[in-house]
């Protein structure tokens, strides 16, 4: 068991309470992870804007939560692949994607297949991708713009893996039914 705080308005840092505010006023509660992040200030703030950054990029519902839920899963967090699954449904992505991520399944498009397996060849190959890795990625239709977002993707999903991992945050209430272990 973790003994990391998970922080209310009251009980935040100082610099933390109004990013906790807005965590509220977005979400309609204060997601378990912002509540861990709020012990240290410029962490959740840093990733308050980069889930702004990532929601503003030229992905849409379906791609973002490809590639969301794609490093959640193969970085298994317990706490991001239920929450992100609760995101997916809430931004009317079909089970036909949600399912398959979840699963590591095929896709239904050969297009949204590309993003997952280029955004796994960026994961697992540190950034070192092949030219056979950037051509596959041209060829599914997606740009450099895109490249440069799955990284940024990458960035966010991996503070927030990472802090549930060492945090052991607890999945959200109306996210439990969501509940999800990486397949063996």
């Amino acid at each position: 068991m973790s003994d990391f705080p998970v922080h209310d308005v009251e009980s935040a840092p100082e610099k933390s309470r109004p990013l906790l505010e807005k965590s509220l006023k977005g979400f309609g509660m204060i997601p378990g992870l912002h509540a861990v992040m709020a012990e240290a200030p410029g962490v959740l703030e840093a990733y308050q804007k980069l889930h702004q950054l990532v929601l503003d990029s030229s992905f849409d519902n379906d791609e973002k939560t490809v590639v969301w839920q794609t490093i959640n899963v193969e970085n298994a967090c317990h706490y991001c692949v239920p929450a992100h699954t609760g995101i997916a449904k809430m931004m009317e992505v079909s089970d036909d994607i949600i399912n398959p991520l979840r699963d590591e399944k095929p896709l239904p498009s050969d297009k949204l297949e590309a993003l997952r397996t280029f955004t796994l060849a960026v994961m697992n190959k540190n950034g070192n991708v092949s030219k056979e890795d950037l051509d596959a990625f041209y060829s599914a239709g997606y740009k450099h713009r895109q490249v440069l977002e799955v990284i940024l993707v990458l960035s966010q999903k991996t503070m927030s893996n990472y802090i549930n991992h060492i945090a052991e945050t607890p999945v959200d209430e109306p996210f439990k039914k969501f509940a999800w272990e990486k397949k063996k």
